[in-house]
C-alpha cells in the first residue's frame, strides 16, 4: 500500500515516522528547511525519551510520489484549498483520503439524509473547490488526538496520546477502512473504526469552538477559562448551541457539556493552538472550528447568538494581529 501524508508537521511527521519505522511504504509532502532537513537526514522522532530517526520518501512536489492507495491530510483547514490542484497527481480512481483536520470538515453533508443532504460549506471550501476537486466520496475521516511539535527542522516531539479514530461518513465497515486500521495498527497506534464518526467529530469540536476562541481573546490557558465562573459559563453557552444545532441534524454526545468542560480543565496549565498561532503571528484556525458552527447554524436556523458574537470579536482580533485574511 502507498501511503502520502500531505502536511508532515507536528501531527503528520508524528504519524509518518511511525509508519515508516513500522515497514510502509510512506512519502511526505512537505516543503522548506524542514524538508531539507528529512531529505538530508531522516525525520527524527523523540517519543518517550527515545529518538528514533526514520526514512520515509520527501517531497515538495505530489507529483513525485505519484498515484496512492491512501492521502492522509494533516494540514490546517484553511490551507487545504489552495493545494487541491496541487493534490491531483496523487488521486487515482480508487484512492481514498484520509481527512485527519481539526474543526468541521467541508464533506460533512456528504451523504446525511433529509434536506440537509449534500449541502456545501462556504466557510471551510469557498467555491465548492474540495468538493469538486477531491470527491467527498473519496472521505475516510480521522479524529486526531495524538500531540506533538516540530522542534527543530527534521525534528518531531511526540508528547502523548497514540489514536486515530476512523470512520466513513456514511459508517460502513468497508475493506479500504479496515486496511488501514490495520496498517496504523502495525505501526503500534490506536485506530478504532466508529461506525458514528461525526459524533466524535462533535466531542472534540465542542472544545475546539469554545476554547479555542476564547483563549485567543484573553490568553488564558484552558485550566484558567474552565475554572473562572463567568468565563465557564461563556463555554457552556457556546457548547449548548452548538449542541441545539448538532442534534438537529442527528449527532448523538456520549458525555455531557460540564463533563466535557471538566475534561477541558484537567488538561491544565496549557494555551490552545488558536492562541499559540496568535502569539506566533500565524494563520488562525477560525473558520473550520467557528465559522463553519455559525454557519452550520443559519442552514438549520438555529439561533448561535454566543457563537456568532466570539467569531466576531475573534475574527476582528486575528485580522488587527495579521493572522486573518482581509
Amino acid at each position: 500500500m502507498n501511503i502520502c501524508i500531505y502536511g508532515a508537521g507536528a501531527i503528520g511527521g508524528f504519524l509518518g515516522a511511525e509508519l515508516a519505522l513500522a515497514g510502509a511504504d510512506v512519502s511526505l509532502i512537505a516543503r522548506g528547511p524542514h524538508l531539507a532537513a528529512m531529505q538530508a537526514n531522516g525525520l527524527q522522532l523523540i517519543r518517550d525519551g527515545e529518538t528514533r530517526t526514520a526514512h520515509p520518501k520527501c517531497f515538495e512536489n505530489p507529483a513525485d510520489a505519484g498515484v496512492q492507495d491512501y492521502v492522509i491530510v494533516t494540514l490546517k483547514a484553511h490551507s487545504v484549498p489552495a493545494i487541491v490542484a496541487a493534490m491531483q497527481p496523487l488521486l487515482g480512481p480508487k484512492t481514498a483520503v484520509v481527512w485527519a483536520v481539526n474543526g468541521v470538515p467541508w464533506w460533512y453533508f456528504h451523504g446525511l439524509g433529509g434536506a440537509y443532504r449534500d449541502l456545501r460549506l462556504e466557510s471551510v471550501d469557498p467555491g465548492g473547490v474540495q468538493w469538486s476537486g477531491i470527491g467527498p466520496e473519496r472521505i475516510i475521516a480521522s479524529v486526531v488526538y495524538p500531540a506533538a511539535e516540530v522542534v527543530e527542522p527534521g525534528v518531531v516531539r511526540h508528547a502523548e496520546g497514540d489514536r486515530f479514530s476512523l470512520g466513513e461518513p456514511g459508517g460502513e465497515k468497508t475493506e479500504r477502512i479496515q486496511e488501514l486500521a490495520a496498517i496504523l495498527i502495525g505501526a503500534g497506534l490506536r485506530a478504532p473504526i466508529r461506525p458514528r464518526i461525526r459524533d466524535e467529530i462533535w466531542v472534540k469540536l465542542w472544545g475546539n469552538l469554545s476554547f479555542n476562541p476564547i483563549s485567543a481573546l484573553t490568553g488564558a490557558t484552558l485550566e484558567q477559562m474552565c475554572s473562572a465562573p463567568d468565563s465557564r459559563a461563556l463555554i457552556r453557552r457556546m457548547m449548548l448551541e452548538a449542541q441545539v444545532m448538532a442534534e438537529k441534524i442527528g449527532v448523538k454526545f456520549a458525555v455531557d457539556v460540564d463533563k466535557r468542560i471538566d475534561g477541558g480543565m484537567a488538561v491544565g496549565a496549557h494555551k490552545t493552538s488558536m492562541l499559540q498561532d496568535l502569539e506566533r503571528r500565524r494563520p488562525m484556525e477560525i473558520d473550520a472550528l467557528v465559522g463553519a458552527v455559525s454557519e452550520m447554524g443559519r442552514l438549520t436556523e438555529t439561533p448561535t447568538p454566543t457563537i456568532d458574537a466570539v467569531l466576531a470579536l475573534v475574527t476582528l482580533r486575528a485580522r488587527l494581529a495579521g493572522c486573518y485574511p482581509e
